[in-house]
């Protein structure tokens, strides 16, 4: 089997974008949840002018919080990461044996034999000894490596992506009322968003499509009713 070969088949495994594709599909989520979510409690509440206006700057600050956070939230794990890998290193300074014990015991674990594990543990440490204990003991792989500035770009733009759809049910004419267009726009982009997400993932299309749909509902049921109770009570 060939490099160009070997590096296709790794391209159909999907942890190489588990760095971005969080973000992004919680992005996607929040921006048509808490937009739609914002929008129709702003109609509940028989606030119609202000809908559209709500709307966009629910957008604009989600999608600034999500960034910020996301950007925060990844950045402490490449602390903790480079933390590690900075502890690491002094180990192996101090004591390589040891953590070629360390190595070889790990290998074992897995169901290799001794004399296999001692062989294997002893070319790595021959190669690469810090890359063979980031890898094989602490589980830290470049292709899951935390990504900050990706994440956060990711967050934002999928945010706006999401936000954007809801905004457009209340703009679009409805005989129903706003609040009718909102909901069935939305509808249609978190099932939108359920698909993507489950094809990008890998996963079960109709089950993460449904853990979507419900959880968006949900939101916007229980804002709808916090829109109406304002409304009621002249808040």
């Amino acid at each position: 089997m060939g490099l160009a070969e070997i590096h296709k088949r790794n391209e159909n495994h999907r942890a190489h974008r588990a760095g971005w594709l969080r973000a992004a599909v919680l992005g996607v989520n929040d921006g048509l949840v808490s937009t739609a979510s914002l929008m129709i409690g702003v109609v509940s509440a028989q606030k119609n002018d202000f809908v559209v206006t709500a709307g966009l700057a629910g957008i604009a600050a989600g999608a600034m919080s999500m960034a910020v956070g996301e950007y925060v939230s990844v950045r402490s794990q490449n602390d903790i990461e480079e933390s590690d890998r900075r502890l690491e290193m002094e180990h192996l300074a101090i004591d390589p044996e040891g953590e070629l014990e360390e190595l070889t015991q790990i290998y074992q674990e897995r169901g290799i034999s001794r004399a296999t594990a001692e062989k294997v543990a002893q070319e790595l440490h021959a190669h690469d000894p810090l890359g063979a204990h980031l890898r094989d003991e602490l589980g830290q792989h470049e292709s899951t490596k935390a990504r900050p500035l990706q994440a956060a770009i990711a967050s934002a733009l999928s945010f706006t992506a999401g936000g954007a759809i809801p905004l457009l049910g209340a703009l679009a004419p409805s005989l129903g009322g706003k609040a009718l267009s909102i909901i069935g726009i939305t509808f249609f982009g978190l099932i939108l968003a359920g698909v993507i997400s489950a094809k990008t993932a890998g996963s079960s299309v109709i089950r993460t499509t449904a853990r979507i749909v419900f959880g968006g509902s949900l939101g916007m049921a229980i804002t709808a009713l916090v829109g109406q109770v304002a409304h009621i009570s002249g808040i």
